[in-house]
């Protein structure tokens, strides 16, 4: 029976195990987080957690034994200038581990470990109030509170002047872009009208040039016949001369 067997083998054995949580904890204190298996996560907590209460105090022994479990000289260097100052207000509880769900393929549970000083985002809109140690400072409060109205009264006189402001500069980008539009609506109009001027223009020379066309068609018609009729007529000519001197050869005879 495994009752109280602490840690998880991983699959591994002794050193291939201690190279993995090497290997995840130089990863984890150079991007301050990674993403991993929920057991190797778990198992990574425990390892690194001694090693940041360590790297608080920077003396050459701790980076001595640091550097006996990682292993790495840029991550001990980074741990000690970085991570350990960080950490050093934080009594334990370095890291944090959020679930991811299920790995496609082997459907391994997925999970994020990241240090906490770095990836802790601060809530919006508060403010942190100062304790008050003395019973001077209810004076200093009281006439406080006799000034706040008029920070309230004068507040909203300040964002109603700034949205007539915004408002307005919005009006004229509006109509400045209006304008712009109209400008471009009007010469776009103006390259149509042109376009078409020269289109008519081209149209115009087309019917000039048909109507020549048609004009010279006739004439020449006319010359061709005039020249096939005065053809015709000196082929009679000649015939005719042709027959009278055959008339005149025979009667001689």
């Amino acid at each position: 029976m495994r009752h109280r067997v602490k840690g998880r083998k991983l699959g591994r054995t002794t050193p291939h195990r201690k190279a993995t949580l090497r290997a995840l904890s130089s990863a984890l204190i150079r991007e301050h987080r990674i993403e991993t298996t929920v057991a190797k996560a778990k198992e990574l907590r425990t390892f690194i957690e001694p090693l940041i209460t360590r790297a608080k105090v920077d003396s050459t022994h701790n980076r001595r034994q640091v550097y006996s479990n990682l292993q790495d000289k840029v991550a001990v260097t980074q741990l000690f200038e970085t991570v350990g100052p960080a950490a050093a207000d934080r009594p334990g509880g370095y890291t944090r581990v959020l679930k991811l769900g299920f790995r496609l393929g082997d459907a391994a549970e997925m999970a994020v470990i990241e240090l906490v000083d770095f990836n802790d985002v601060p809530p919006e809109g508060k403010e942190s109030k100062k304790k008050r140690t003395r019973r001077a400072g209810k004076s200093g409060k009281a006439e406080g509170a006799d000034e706040a109205p008029e920070v309230k009264k004068d507040a909203p006189k300040a964002s109603k002047e700034i949205k007539a402001a915004v408002a307005k500069a919005e009006e004229e980008v509006v109509a400045e872009d209006v304008k712009a539009d109209q400008e471009e609506v009007v010469a776009e109009a103006e390259e149509v009208k042109a376009e078409a001027e020269e289109v008519k223009a081209e149209a115009e020379e087309v019917t000039a040039k048909t109507e020549e066309t048609k004009e010279a068609e006739p004439s020449a018609e006319k010359e061709e016949k005039k020249e096939s009729k005065k053809e015709s007529d000196e082929v009679v000519a000649t015939e005719e001369d042709e027959t009278t001197k055959a008339d005149d050869e025979e009667e001689k005879k």
